[in-house]
């Protein structure tokens, strides 16, 4: 029975890296794996990863003085030589980024569970911790947790599987080709969800084809046993799919899916209501999260959890306990009665233009604030896109507009050109958020909303915001979660 995650012995690493035993004893079993030498436990196997800024083997003196058992390295000359050495199994391989994915591979292996893996453009967090809200109820679920979706945090998460899982979520993130195959390899998911194909990561990218065939990736490198969730409403993911030959679970706003919706109802800051349909089975539910967009998780993380074995009136009830998070379509009430939405976690052109849409149904006819940081890493199409987004800020009826980053006065242009007055569009520098402005012209019942890439560092300014009008914590009554 595996309790605790995870347990390596010598043979194991070697058998899962390929790698070559340097020295130690070859008895040695391995508790645990440490890829940072800040949170070493004892008995660990230290990854000695190494990137562009940074390398692990600098820290392995630091390792072998915490009680590491073994060092998993690619750069010999950099092992120290002694008493405390010997005392420590090394394991040598010719890239240590690249055997952490085999460990996790191997690890993987080692269970029989259901395994989800997602990625897309926009919405997979909010999609996997919708699935994770349905799949708590009926089975005890490991999640990707925060943003560790890459090629070390990916691993990582597999790595804390034990016995007591019943399901493991992993979310899958990229900005450069050929990352979504490699997870998908480590990862070997049974159920796999492209939740939508945008305009993300284009500087790396270069192209929306490329966009396309990368996110594609998760299906091509699958178990061809496995389960594709695939959105009918995303021509770039139904075009990719028709390649796919094993079993498919669909999902639309048209009627022709697996899985579909009916009769939505916009309620206000409180959320959405719509009909849940799946197969000829119908269930009403709501979620409690805002905009048209997050309808569409909801049937992505309904589909994923059908192809789980899970039933339509234990997904209607998990989506129902679902809550929204921090920076992700957050709604804040302000102590004035003015409402904030934070959404600053990131921002691509897809998610700012379905932000801007649901704030155009929430203030009804008050104000409309909007403070908005460039999107980043779009390429050669950045100005356009910002531009576009400009033009959407007029027509939708923003009363003002407060810009922050390189694109700001393309976003400016754009917002202009669109008929909204110069008079109203304002530049951010760092010692100004735009809460004087605020103090003197926000409302009760007036909405502001906050988005933008996380390297502009937005949520700095829902901070001061909050600060101060004033907003109560979680689970009072200013945050609108039910």
């Amino acid at each position: 029975m595996i309790k605790k995650s995870p347990v390596f012995s010598v043979t194991e690493v070697l058998q899962a890296t390929s790698g070559t035993f340097i020295s130690g004893t070859v008895e040695t079993i391995f508790q645990g794996i440490s890829t940072d030498s800040r949170l070493i436990q004892k008995g660990n196997l230290f990854v000695a990863l190494k990137g562009e800024k940074f390398d692990g083997h600098d820290f392995i003196e630091t390792a072998i003085k915490e009680g590491v058992s073994g060092l998993l390295i690619q750069d010999e000359g950099k092992v120290p030589r002694g008493k405390a050495t010997k005392k420590v199994a090394v394991i040598k391989v010719a890239d240590t980024l690249f055997s952490l994915g085999e460990l996790a591979h191997y690890w993987r292996k080692k269970f029989s569970i259901p395994v989800i893996g997602l990625t897309g453009s926009s919405g997979k967090t909010t999609t996997k911790e919708m699935i994770a809200a349905v799949t708590d109820g009926v089975k005890k679920t490991l999640k990707t947790e925060g943003n560790l979706n890459n090629l070390i945090g990916l691993p990582q998460t597999i790595l804390r599987l034990t016995d007591e899982d019943e399901l493991a979520i992993l979310e899958m993130g990229t900005n450069t080709r050929g990352e979504i195959r490699r997870l998908t390899q480590i990862a070997n998911p049974d159920i796999g969800l492209i939740t939508n194909i945008g305009p993300a990561h284009l500087a790396g990218f270069g192209s929306m084809a490329v966009v396309r065939d990368e996110k594609s990736d998760l299906f091509f490198n699958m178990s061809p046993s496995g389960t594709a969730v695939i959105n009918l409403d995303d021509a770039l993911i139904t075009e990719s799919a028709e390649q796919w030959k094993g079993k498919k679970i669909t999902f639309s706003m048209s009627p022709n899916a697996d899985v579909t919706v009916k009769d939505i109802e916009k309620n206000g800051a409180r959320g959405m209501r719509f009909n849940l349909i799946i197969g000829d089975q119908t269930q009403k539910t709501e979620i409690k999260i805002v905009g048209l967009h997050h309808v569409h998780n909801a049937m992505a993380a309904a589909a994923t959890a059908f192809a789980a074995g899970v039933d339509i009136r234990t997904i209607s009830e998990g989506l129902g306990s679902f809550r929204p998070f921090s920076g992700r379509m957050e709604i804040i009430k302000l102590r004035n009665g003015a409402f904030l939405i934070d959404d600053s976690y990131n921002a691509n052109p897809a998610s700012v233009r379905e932000a801007l849409m649901s704030l155009k149904d929430l203030k009804s006819n008050h104000n409309a604030y909007v403070f908005l940081g460039d999107m980043l890493e779009l390429g050669d199409q950045s100005e356009e896109m910002h531009r576009k987004i400009g033009m959407l800020m007029a027509t939708i009826g923003v009363h003002a507009l407060f810009l922050k980053g390189d694109f700001a006065g393309v976003t400016a242009a754009g917002a202009r050109e669109g008929g909204l007055s110069p008079d109203n569009i304002f530049f951010l520098l760092e010692q100004d958020s735009g809460v004087g402005y605020l103090k003197e012209r926000l409302k009760k019942g007036d909405w502001i909303l906050v988005k933008g890439s996380r390297g502009m560092k937005m949520e700095k300014i829902v901070s001061q915001i909050c600060d101060h009008f004033g907003s109560d914590k979680i689970g009072e009554n200013s945050r609108i979660t039910d």
